[in-house]
């Protein structure tokens, strides 16, 4: 008599994970196809923020679109704010002043540190590691403060100009930075002593997510992400801006394509990005911070006080905006996410035609069905993590 118990049947079942989720950002949404925990495939609904970027900024002037960049990825705006600028600059047919571009690298990768530490943090915490979590976003604030000392805000700064900068730096910038970077150096390496050795965050990461080469390059993946697939692809190496090509950094690759191999690209870029800012400060010139242009860069106060020609082009500047010559462009940088791209349209006056942005972790979630099938429910998170999508930025 055969003891053989039958197989018992199988069933699929749906299931809606998020937007109410606290890990899913507050408007994604994952249809789940399930076998048991396994998930079998994987729907994305990136849902709706109702912002309506693009459109927003075809009814402002040039220069009141920057505020509207700080809520893209509102974790690094700065990336955002020079991002713009530098596009509608092109359009412009003008180039900023040498110290200029030297702050504007040296802010932009302030802000790209703190996008990875928010990202990691966040990553690890989800994982059971809040330790590691609390550590990097105590780098972060450091970060921040130095941040705020320089723009006046901590989240939505609109630090950029068109043609120039918000204000210089102050003069105790490089001790603060020198500070903060010694203090996030010594809380990273605690971090690595407290996650490169533990089994569960290894177990937890390595294998999952896997995105293979040709995936990646499919998908149109940058950043990270693809970088962690050993695509060696950074904008600001193979399409240099601002003094990027002043600068001797490196652009750190991973070889698997998974989750742990983006945790520690980000993890080593950072470093990456210290060494930039670091050559940046010991780089930098004198000069001015603007180009000395009235018809691109508002007047000093003094001269809109105290002259009617200074108030009567101040008046001008702000109802009308910069009258930008007709045509089109497409600028991209080193966002902390990926490739961040503008692409503009000027008809010739002193508002946008068309504004439209090219969102590196929007593509990123469009491929996520394919990092996260075959892997477990509690995959989904660590893996959502590592993709570090960020609302403003992935809302369309």
């Amino acid at each position: 008599m055969s003891t053989q118990t039958p197989d018992l049947p199988v069933e699929t079942m749906d299931l809606q994970m998020g937007p109410s989720h606290p890990a899913t950002h507050g408007t994604i949404k994952f249809n789940l196809k399930l076998e048991g925990e396994k998930v079998l495939d994987c729907e994305v609904e990136v849902g709706y923020l109702h912002r309506g970027f693009d459109k927003m900024c075809e009814q402002a002037t040039w220069n009141q679109v920057i505020p509207y960049t700080d809520r893209l990825n509102y974790v690094s705006p700065l990336i955002n704010n020079f991002g713009y600028a530098l596009a509608v600059e092109n359009l412009l047919g003008v180039e900023t002043p040498p110290r200029c571009q030297f702050i504007r690298v040296a802010m932009s990768e302030l802000s790209r540190i703190m996008d990875h530490l928010t990202c990691l943090g966040m990553a690890a915490s989800e994982l059971g590691a809040i330790t590691a979590g609390f550590y990097m976003i105590e780098a972060r604030e450091l970060l921040m403060r130095i941040i705020e000392a320089v723009t006046g805000a901590r989240l939505t700064i609109s630090y950029a100009r068109i043609g120039g900068v918000k204000h210089d730096l102050p003069p105790d910038f490089s001790d603060w930075v020198a500070d903060a970077f010694r203090k996030t150096r010594r809380l990273l390496a605690d971090c690595e002593r407290l996650l490169s050795r533990n089994r569960i965050f290894i177990d937890r990461m390595s294998g999952i997510g896997v995105v293979s080469r040709e995936m990646a390059v499919a998908y149109g993946l940058t950043g990270p992400i693809l970088r962690s697939t050993g695509v060696n692809y950074d904008v600001r190496k193979a399409q240099p801006y601002l003094v990027y090509d002043q600068m001797d950094f490196e652009v750190p690759l991973g070889t698997k394509g998974d989750n742990y191999d983006r945790f520690i690209c980000r993890i080593l870029e950072i470093e990456q990005s210290m060494r930039i800012v670091e050559q940046a400060l010991e780089k930098m010139p004198l000069g001015p911070i603007a180009l000395d242009d009235p018809k691109i860069v508002l007047p000093e106060k003094e001269k809109v006080y105290n002259s009617i020609e200074g108030l009567m082009n101040h008046f001008k500047f702000i109802m009308e905006g910069i009258q930008v010559p007709a045509g089109e462009v497409y600028f991209a940088v080193e966002g902390g996410n990926g490739e961040l791209g503008f692409y503009i349209v000027s008809q010739g006056g002193g508002r946008p035609y068309r504004v439209r942005v090219r969102p590196p972790c929007f593509i990123a979630m469009s491929a996520f069905h394919e990092m996260i099938r075959g892997h477990m429910i509690a995959d989904i998170i660590p893996t959502f993590g590592m993709i570090n999508m960020i609302g403003g930025e992935c809302d369309r």
